[in-house]
């Protein structure tokens, strides 16, 4: 797919599809919306020294950047594995500030992130094992048992596939009593496919722009 790098309105990049008129990143804030998303609601709220993260769209890896960096900085052990079925190429990676923007660690993590091999684990630092994997979650069943997911496909309305019933089950298969589920969408469907997969689920005040957002936590 075809992208176009945009700067938002924190001063972080983003990405438009125009073949699916959609972007990678809130357009009020990429960073700021990772951040509230992921890092606050998400990995800031799982307790011990270690966590098993499963991440859903890749994307551009900010994910996985803020979540090393938090993991440097808090010294706990973060194994992640991310699922990506249209990989970035790598011309496009190296005109994103991410890494810029997080000063020189940030920087160096990002590009060891992006410069990790596919289909095999990565240690990236001390704290952060990553596994990128290329996939379609639509017609595989993931491995492992993880403590939280970043679920971070395309918007429902653009990629209502990857929000069905069937792809939540796969998700809440590998998902223990306690493990936290986190998402950008609000949208009523998912939140009753949640419920439905014995999971507690709520709705938090979302970053710039956005209303709310779901976060549950499985039975």
């Amino acid at each position: 797919m075809d992208t176009i790098i945009k700067l938002t309105s924190d001063g972080s990049h983003t990405l438009y599809v125009p073949e699916l008129n959609e972007h990678y990143h809130s357009h009020f804030g990429a960073v700021t919306e990772s951040m509230h998303i992921f890092i606050n609601a998400g990995l800031r709220n799982i307790q011990g020294d270690s966590v098993t993260i499963l991440e859903v769209g890749f994307g551009t890896g900010l994910n996985a950047l803020l979540t090393a960096l938090y993991a440097s900085e808090h010294r706990i052990k973060v194994d992640y594995t991310s699922l990506e079925k249209y990989p970035l190429d790598d011309s496009v990676v190296s005109k994103l500030n991410y890494g810029s923007l997080t000063g020189k660690e940030g920087m160096e993590l990002f590009a060891a992130i992006h410069s990790a091999p596919w289909d095999k684990p990565a240690s990236i630092i001390e704290w952060f094992t990553l596994h990128k994997r290329v996939t379609d979650l639509t017609t595989e069943q993931p491995e492992g048992l993880f403590d939280l997911v970043f679920f971070d496909a395309f918007g429902p309305d653009k990629q209502p596939e990857m929000w069905s019933g069937e792809v939540m089950r796969k998700i809440a298969a590998v998902m223990h009593a306690g493990s936290v589920f986190v998402t950008y969408s609000a949208k009523g469907s998912l939140k009753r496919i949640l419920r439905k997969l014995q999971m507690e689920v709520n709705l938090l005040p979302g970053p710039p722009g956005k209303r709310v957002f779901t976060r549950a936590v499985k039975l």
